[in-house]
């Protein structure tokens, strides 16, 4: 169906959409007898065709333990996975590839600074500042270290139109915090935070900062020494990668200062029946055989991202948000959460309809073979601001087309005929 107030958007300079959505295989399925309209790369994106190939080629060619074997199948792993880690430093600007530790996703990257630097850091009485819109995996591993040291946690409030109110960040920074934890973009509200502003303001009051940059490093050029971040955590399944795998950035100067999360092989130096050395960053925080294949795929799929330009990403979910944001406006009784569209605003849209349930709306979305999440989005910390148990929430991604939210439309439109609203 074409729009009927809103004039779809044009793509971004040099972007074919045609050939950017042949790389995933996944698009080509049908639900419920119609093409899929997958609308939920905010929880996990699909995978593309490069990441998926290069998986394929290291399990059929050059599978083997990475880092000890002296042997040509061992030495291509080794030189596959490291290769892995330089790609995501040159991805996120990291100044040496050392300073990339491969975790399991975001939420373990949180948990490795919680543990090896917060254990180490935050005492009794000290503060965490961390921000309302937070994602849970950016709550949860500071409460924890909170009950064990503890410390106190205090909350920078969001405004009513879904942006960080920093006048009270710096107010709850004169408080004198160890760390401020922030998202870079939230993964409700589509709130891109000025991550190097809340940097400066952080240093500048003697704290460290963390960015949990599971949403944004989809959509966004990410450069870590420009944003002035201390700590850096990304996913890789949401990066159009495999799941299982993803990556912490540190300055190295901290990881050598930071005690091991994890024990066991490949982090050590020497052990003794008396104790234990450890061995340099990154290997002291990446105990036992490590996620090879993961990485691999992660690093395919970041290399495929680089090959577009990832200014032209972040044009095509600004537009695609911006024509979200125009054509929800359509649907009677439909409020949604966060900014307008402007510069503070990337994806996704989450919205809720007056008088159907965030759950009965992705149900009937899919009838349509439109993909949406419904729920608390692990953000109930949010939703208690917003003051509402659930939201509707559609995400982009790469592969996301205007047509795709006309069919999210008639989808809502569907939803109001089945509840006689």
């Amino acid at each position: 169906m074409e729009p009927t107030t809103a004039k779809s958007p044009s793509p971004a300079t040099s972007f074919s959409i045609e050939k950017v959505r042949s790389a995933f295989p996944a698009l080509e399925r049908e639900v419920h007898g119609q093409p899929v309209a997958y609308l939920d790369s905010g929880a996990s994106a699909q995978r593309v065709l490069a990441s998926i190939q290069s998986v394929d080629r290291y399990e059929r060619r050059h599978h083997a333990n990475v880092h000890r074997g002296s042997h040509t199948l061992s030495a291509e792993a080794t030189e596959a996975y490291e290769g892995a880690r330089a790609t995501v430093a040159d991805h996120i600007g990291a100044a040496d590839r050392r300073e990339v530790v491969f975790v399991r996703n975001a939420t373990e990257a949180i948990n490795l600074v919680a543990r090896a630097w917060g254990d180490a850091n935050v005492g009794a009485g000290d503060r965490v500042v961390l921000t309302e819109m937070e994602h849970h995996s950016n709550i949860v591993p500071w409460q924890q270290l909170a009950e064990r040291v503890g410390a106190e946690i205090d909350w920078a409030p969001i405004d009513d139109d879904g942006l960080l109110d920093m006048g009270a960040l710096a107010q709850l920074l004169e408080r004198g915090p160890k760390l401020v934890a922030v998202a870079h973009v939230s993964n409700v509200l589509g709130t891109e935070n000025p991550v190097a502003e809340i940097s400066r303001l952080a240093h500048d009051a003697g704290a460290l900062i963390l960015c949990d940059g599971a949403q944004a490093a989809p959509k966004l050029p990410i450069d870590v020494a420009e944003l002035g971040v201390d700590f850096y955590a990304l996913t890789g399944h949401k990066l159009y990668g495999p799941t299982g795998i993803g990556a912490l950035w540190t300055r190295l100067d901290l990881l050598r200062e930071m005690p091991p999360f994890l024990g066991g092989g490949s982090m050590i130096r020497k052990v003794t029946r008396t104790g234990t050395t450890y061995a340099d960053p990154p290997a002291r925080f990446e105990a036992g055989t490590p996620a090879i294949t993961q990485a691999i795929g992660m690093a395919s799929a970041l290399r495929w991202l680089d090959a577009i330009g990832m200014e032209t990403v972040r044009e095509h979910e600004r537009q695609l948000a911006d024509y979200t944001l125009e054509r929800v406006a359509e649907i009677p009784g439909l409020k949604v959460f966060g900014p307008a569209r402007g510069a503070e605003r990337i994806g996704p849209v989450s919205f809720e309809i007056e008088g159907i349930h965030a759950h009965d709306v992705s149900e009937i979305l899919d009838r349509h073979g439109v993909a949406v999440r419904g729920g608390h989005h692990c953000a109930q910390i949010l939703m208690d601001r917003l003051g509402v148990a659930a939201t509707a929430r559609a995400s982009f991604g790469v592969y996301t087309t205007p047509g795709e939210i006309d069919r999210l439309i008639d989808g809502l439109e569907d939803a109001r005929r089945v509840f006689d609203i």
